[in-house]
């Protein structure tokens, strides 16, 4: 194992440790939403939607989101997604829960995976729900599921700075043609622990005004801290690009687990301060409103 893996290694059984003392207090999870929520349909995620709903107002989160994986087209994997049978059961779901719950805001999302081609059938099948939000994604490259953890042999080979180009470039084609509301974990390419030796200021600065032109947000994504990378989404440095040129930013765990919503949120509000965001985007009905981030301090 090379030094970076041990320094992630090392890592990871800290934060593991530490996490919950470092959890944030109820007044401070009072002023913050987590819209990256999973369910059991996806076949990789535990528990029932109420499950996360009570973890949610244990912790004293404002607001939360579901958004599970949209059916693939173009491969049926029951690990991956549901499947498109399935997609009016999770409607039915996220509106019971929504109706049996009134402590907390529950909104419906979804995250779509950005497959060029395969768009216009993706939104057909989406056209006949009323999402808040609408998370995209890049999970492939060409083909490549290069996020699937099953799958970490076919690693072997790959060049790790072309990875990191043709991720970049079919991120900003999906902002240009995805028609999303928001890009989730903004440097999933990382997730495995794979590092460009390319100058990534250039990708940074490229995908932030692809943002800012298509009014398109991301979400600072607190799952990275779980993965091999032991980084938040995105980068520090691909933040800061983003929110120097204006773009909305919300926050998300990715749970797909119950006990993972709002998770290392502590870590999270320290990367959007650091980066300089004042303000997290929240979603109704595809709508964006701001609300004022503020810190343990602010609140009193």
């Amino acid at each position: 194992m090379n030094l970076g893996r041990l320094r992630r290694a090392a890592k990871r059984r800290t934060l593991n440790w530490t996490r919950s003392g470092r959890e944030l207090d109820r007044g401070s999870y009072s002023h913050l939403v987590d819209y990256h929520i999973h369910t059991r349909l996806c076949g990789h995620a535990i528990g029932e939607p109420e499950d996360y709903v009570r973890e949610a107002i244990r912790k004293g989160l404002a607001e939360i989101g579901f958004s599970d994986h949209m059916p693939l087209f173009h491969i049926r994997d029951d690990g991956l997604t549901m499947a498109p049978d399935e997609l009016p059961i999770y409607a039915e779901l996220i509106r019971d829960v929504q109706q049996s719950v009134e402590s907390i805001a529950i909104r419906f999302g979804i995250e779509m995976d950005y497959i060029p081609g395969r768009m216009d059938e993706v939104w057909e099948a989406a056209s006949a729900y009323e999402f808040d939000y609408v998370y995209g994604s890049v999970h492939y490259l060409d083909g490549w599921g290069f996020d699937d953890s099953r799958r970490l042999s076919s690693y072997a080979g790959r060049n790790p700075d072309e990875m990191y180009v043709r991720y970049f470039e079919l991120f900003c084609e999906a902002v240009e043609k995805g028609g999303f509301d928001i890009m989730a974990h903004p440097d999933l390419v990382k997730k495995h622990g794979v590092r460009t030796t390319l100058p990534v200021d250039e990708m940074y600065r490229e995908a932030a005004e692809a943002l800012v032109e298509h009014d398109v947000a991301i979400e600072v994504n607190s799952s990275g801290l779980r993965q091999v990378a032991q980084e938040l989404y995105p980068a520090i440095g691909f933040l800061r690009a983003c929110v120097e040129r204006g773009v909305a930013v919300t926050l998300g765990s990715d749970a797909h687990a119950p006990r993972q919503v709002g998770m290392d949120f502590d870590l999270a509000v320290k990367h959007l301060k650091r980066a300089g965001v004042t303000e997290i985007a929240t979603f109704q009905g595809r709508k964006r409103t701001m609300w004022p981030l503020l810190t343990p301090r602010e609140l009193g």
